[in-house]
């Protein structure tokens, strides 16, 4: 507690420092900025691709603490961010993981609500019945709205794959992830290195094509986005990786490029600052590669 006053006491003092036309910036939560340290640290004591569960848990434990504020949007994108990497990066076996993510794609959703009352237009809220480009529109401007729409869809995809792909279908997910990726790449397209067209071209690859529930997913729409994150940022691993696992189900052409995507993914140094993750997508390419050249 003493290093978390400490923490506050200089954030507060460095904020009044400012110039005459600086614009003021709310206190931020002290249980915020403890649970930020501990997830910057979330790769500490991992053993390869597995991560150390101390650190994430006691990250989750101060964003949950944060959430209980009822219009804290970055408690609860942040959370929701930290369950992603609490469900898949530490050994969990599948119920846990599926709670997990359940409990990722609910905070998700509460986020999303408290963006939707802050961009109310009259009675309406911002995302009922509206296009993502008006959507982006409404609430774009909020700095948490980006982060709040990345870590939806990254949660309600990752419940989709734990919970399986057809009865997610029916709940109407993939509807909800297409809507929030094509919703951030009106905000940012940059955002994440491509994070609103990965996802995008991530659903187009991963969903089932169901008549009258999902006609829209589209092979072609699934390497055309994945190649528009790859423009973004093209050193990208999971941007490399995704668009290898789409092209590997196309046509000979395209697998042959899907193997050599995959080589150039395994012989990468992975990010120093993901590198829980990124190992976790090398262990993943080597996978595809046994399999592809068989």
């Amino acid at each position: 507690m003493f290093a978390i006053a400490l923490l506050t006491a200089v954030l507060q003092a460095a904020s009044q420092q400012k110039s005459p036309d600086a614009i003021d910036v709310p206190d931020r939560n002290p249980l915020i900025v403890d649970a930020d340290l501990h997830y910057g640290r979330r790769q500490e004591g991992r053993v390869g691709a597995r991560a150390n569960p101390r650190e994430i848990a006691q990250a989750v434990a101060g964003y949950e603490k944060a959430s209980q504020a009822p219009d804290s949007v970055e408690a609860r994108w942040k959370l929701a961010r930290a369950l992603y990497f609490q469900a898949t990066y530490t050994g969990q076996d599948a119920d846990s993981q599926l709670a997990i993510y359940e409990k990722a794609r609910r905070i998700s959703q509460d986020a999303v609500r408290i963006l939707e009352r802050r961009g109310k237009s009259g009675e309406t809220p911002a995302t009922e019945g509206r296009s993502p480009a008006d959507v982006a529109a409404l609430v774009g401007s909020d700095r948490d709205a980006a982060p709040t729409f990345f870590w939806a869809a990254v949660a309600w995809g990752r419940w989709s794959l734990a919970s399986g792909k057809l009865q997610a279908v029916r709940t109407g997910a993939a509807e909800k992830i297409r809507d929030y990726a094509e919703t951030l790449i009106a905000m940012d397209p940059g955002f994440e290195e491509g994070g609103g067209y990965r996802l995008l071209g991530r659903l187009h690859s991963q969903a089932p094509k169901i008549p009258i529930l999902t006609p829209w997913v589209s092979h072609e729409k699934a390497v055309e986005n994945l190649r528009r994150a790859l423009a973004v940022n093209g050193r990208n691993l999971v941007n490399r990786h995704f668009l290898a696992e789409a092209l590997a189900d196309g046509n000979p052409a395209e697998r042959a490029e899907a193997i050599t995507i995959e080589e150039a993914v395994v012989a990468d140094a992975p990010s120093p600052g993901h590198l829980v993750e990124e190992l976790a997508i090398q262990e993943e390419a080597r996978a595809n590669l046994a399999k592809w050249k068989k």
